[in-house]
């Protein structure tokens, strides 16, 4: 059965309350085994029997804004795909700063990306990069300072969702334990 990594966008956020124990019963309602959730800002790890991850994400969607009355944009990703972006960073010194290393998992790659205005609102000690899907930021002064941290969605044109590469390597953690126990493949 494939492992799924989920990332919720806006959830926990602006008044849009989702406590993760009903996040965990809106998964199980819809097939979703061996539900593990980590923090409280929306990450879930489980197996589902199905493949297409579209339908599934519009299910979940649809789902919480049922029950709670707001939409919240999940990203699913598999476990090789989290993989593989984590496989990819760029910026290999950065993981030692981990707070200060940030992926943005993307709904779609981009088709048009803006990255001449990107390029204009980064600061010297910032560093980024587009890779597929992810948009690997390095920001040492702090990602709540950074104006380009702040416009990437924006100028990218896609729905984006971000998380620290301690909260990344967490996740794979995750993935990998369900894996391991034979619950998913």
């Amino acid at each position: 059965m494939p492992i799924y990594i989920a990332l919720f966008r806006g959830i926990n956020v602006a008044g849009n309350i989702l406590p993760m124990t009903e996040l965990v019963s809106i998964l199980e309602s819809l097939s979703c085994q061996n539900v593990k959730t980590y923090i409280q800002s929306g990450n879930a790890v489980f197996s589902h029997p199905t493949a297409d991850r579209v339908q599934l994400s519009s299910r979940i969607t649809a789902e919480i804004q049922a029950r709670r009355g707001f939409e919240s944009c999940v990203i699913l990703l598999t476990f090789a795909e989290i993989e593989a972006a984590m496989a990819a960073n760029p910026f290999t010194h950065a993981v030692f700063n981990p707070s200060r290393l940030h992926l943005g998992f993307l709904a779609s790659i981009p088709k048009s990306p803006n990255l001449q205005a990107i390029d204009k609102l980064r600061i010297p000690s910032e560093s980024y990069q587009l890779i597929d899907r992810v948009f690997y930021l390095y920001a040492p002064d702090g990602i709540g300072r950074s104006k380009l941290a702040a416009s990437t969605e924006k100028l990218l044109g896609v729905t984006m969702t971000d998380r620290n590469w301690n909260t990344v390597v967490k996740l794979v953690e995750m993935a990998e334990e369900l894996s391991s126990s034979g619950q998913g493949n």
